[in-house]
């Protein structure tokens, strides 16, 4: 898996990915426990961000018996989860709509706005995964 990865020669750069990896591990696990925090977006951020910085962490992410599932879905074209797919729309319309009342200017408002209907367009396009039944 990992010979396949490309991992970012600047010091600065693999430094600000793997932080950025790691607080997404960990709001993606928080995320599990807590209705409020959408596990799936946080662990395909952390997985991207390590595939760039780290092929170790990388390999542990993908690998991990627990958190690696979540990945695999969406890496394998099975989809997202419906709860992952309203969790992301509904934070980032949230913040959205946030920014685009503390933030004056009509053209950063726009920007907002366009982008947030772009991803939220990506997100539902995506398949959605069945819902799992639990095993005994």
């Amino acid at each position: 898996m990992s010979s396949s990865l490309r991992v970012y020669r600047h010091l600065g750069v693999r430094y600000l990915l793997l932080t950025i990896g790691w607080l997404s591990v960990l709001l993606g696990v928080i995320g599990i426990f807590l209705p409020v925090l959408p596990t799936t977006p946080f662990l395909l951020l952390a997985a991207a961000c390590f595939m760039r910085s780290s092929a170790r962490f990388y390999d542990w992410l993908i690998g991990h018996p627990r958190l690696g599932p979540w990945i695999h879905d969406y890496l394998d074209g099975q989809g997202i989860p419906l709860r992952g797919k309203v969790y992301a729309i509904s934070l980032m319309w949230s913040s959205i709509a946030l920014s685009c009342y503390l933030v004056p200017m009509i053209w950063a408002r726009g920007f907002m706005l366009t982008s947030a209907v772009l991803v939220s367009l990506y997100i539902l396009r995506q398949k959605t995964l069945p819902a799992r039944v639990p095993h005994p």
